[in-house]
């Protein structure tokens, strides 16, 4: 298995080295490097906003998940598709009509450049820990590949992930997501169909426990995930970068509206394999693995390789996108620049301490991408759509605006990192897990107060 992964790995990644030299040779400036000239298909965007979705955490964090929680693990996939409904027929060709580069730059165009820069710092500052997080994964799935930990085996690939995503920029990111897309697939649905009608087992406790909602998920998470999970899906920087790509407004739309439904279909599917694990697999066998990781390890070589892959794939279709996205935002919205070289040189920087927190291994997949949006959901989802919704009408009060995006970030990061300020204000303890939701209802109330009568 090491010498086959090995070999595999080594074709795998010269397949992305070579995309990218050629694509930089088409590189004729920002446009292209940044949002791959805003001319892609339905086709192709469909193909990237779904290889952007489904990385480390709705592949080996959602079968954690499962077999933690149950069948209702499927909800984070569930509302994140909602999302990309609600998307399609609310928002998609608002935001591509702006003619914006990045979700910032979409800001700073209906509201001002201090909406620009804050949502820039925003999602810069969270995204770097998204971006370990993808990391951190894709060490551990290195390791169980390889059988032991390496670091060298590790440094290298995150090199050429940062190295392709350097010299083919978001042109390179849309080729390379269509072939790991089809490789993701494919290695859930052999996973899925050789559990379930090749190695078999407890098949009837899976069925009998298909429930949306039980003792662990209740209707107070259900609430809760649908703002959360649901509103970075219908407004977050890396699927709204998938609609600045799109060659018009249509294109948009119907991407965000297939995407959405194709989402439902993977998220029955990566459900079922967290299900399979959860009623045939004893705890004292799981032991330390992740239940995607015990299941690689009892198929069919030929279809644990496959299903490797597919998992790498996952992992680097989501980190190389976080990456070229924080960087264009950086420089395209803080720095205030259009320059190709910058954003490659931030590229190589927000790689490296990505990488280096990845080594770090602090945290795991789940509570990374939630930390982020614990952060990004309550600061942002309601102002910047209430924005959106009063451009070329009233408008809003930038002041006025800018202090929703405060107050509702400032009841995130508190209640993520410092929910002990909380306690010493004499918020009582039950509404702790209900603290986002109560940022977003702070920040939408502001936001409403904002618009110009």
């Amino acid at each position: 298995m090491k010498l086959t992964f090995l070999i595999a790995l080594g074709i795998y990644l010269a397949v992305f080295i070579g995309i990218s030299i050629f694509d930089s040779k088409n590189i004729k400036g920002f446009n292209d490097y940044s949002v791959a000239g805003k001319k892609q298909s339905t086709f192709a965007v469909i193909m990237t906003l779904l290889a952007t979705i489904i990385g480390a955490s709705t592949t080996i964090g959602i079968t954690d998940t499962v077999n933690s929680i149950g069948f209702p693990g499927i909800w984070w996939l569930l509302f994140g598709a909602i999302g990309l409904i609600l998307q399609s027929f609310v928002l998609s060709e608002r935001v591509r009509s702006l003619d914006a580069d990045t979700l910032p730059h979409l800001a700073g165009k209906i509201v001002g450049k201090p909406a620009e820069v804050i949502l820039a710092l925003i999602i810069v500052i969270s995204w770097v820990g998204v971006i370990a997080g993808q990391l951190v994964a894709m060490n551990s799935l290195i390791t169980f590949a390889v059988g032991k930990s390496s670091k060298v085996i590790f440094m290298i690939v995150s090199l050429i992930v940062i190295a392709y995503t350097i010299a083919g920029g978001q042109l390179s990111v849309v080729k390379t997501d269509k072939v790991q897309l089809f490789i993701i697939f494919a290695g859930i649905l052999i996973c899925c169909i050789y559990l379930y009608f090749v190695k078999g087992g407890d098949t009837a406790s899976v069925v009998d426990n298909v429930e949306l909602l039980n003792s662990n998920y209740r209707v107070s998470n259900l609430f809760t995930q649908f703002f959360v999970i649901g509103g970075v899906f219908f407004l977050g920087p890396d699927i709204m970068s998938r609609n600045f790509l799109s060659k018009n407004e249509k294109t948009a739309k119907r991407s965000a509206l297939v995407a959405g439904i194709i989402l439902m279909v993977y998220a029955v599917l990566i459900t079922f394999v967290g299900m399979w694990v959860k009623y045939n697999v004893t705890p004292e066998q799981l032991g330390d693995s992740s239940a995607l990781m015990y299941v690689v390890g009892i198929l069919p070589r030929a279809v644990s390789i496959i299903l490797i892959f597919g998992l790498l794939s996952a992992i680097l279709s989501s980190t190389d996108t976080c990456i070229i996205n924080a960087s264009s935002i950086f420089v395209k919205d803080i720095l205030r620049k259009d320059s190709v070289a910058a954003v490659r040189v931030t590229v190589a920087i927000i790689g490296a301490i990505s990488f280096a927190l990845a080594l770090l291994g602090r945290g795991d997949i789940m509570s990374l991408l939630t930390g982020a949006y614990t952060i990004y959901t309550p600061g942002v989802i309601f102002p910047l759509l209430v924005a959106i919704l009063a451009y070329r009408r009233n408008g809003v009060r930038p002041g006025i605006w800018l202090t929703a995006v405060a107050v509702g970030g400032a009841v995130g990061i508190l209640g993520t990192y410092m929910p002990n300020v909380f306690n010493y204000l004499g918020v009582p303890l039950g509404v702790l897990p209900y603290i986002t939701i109560i940022g977003m209802g702070f920040s939408l109330l502001i936001a409403i107060f904002s618009v110009k009568k």
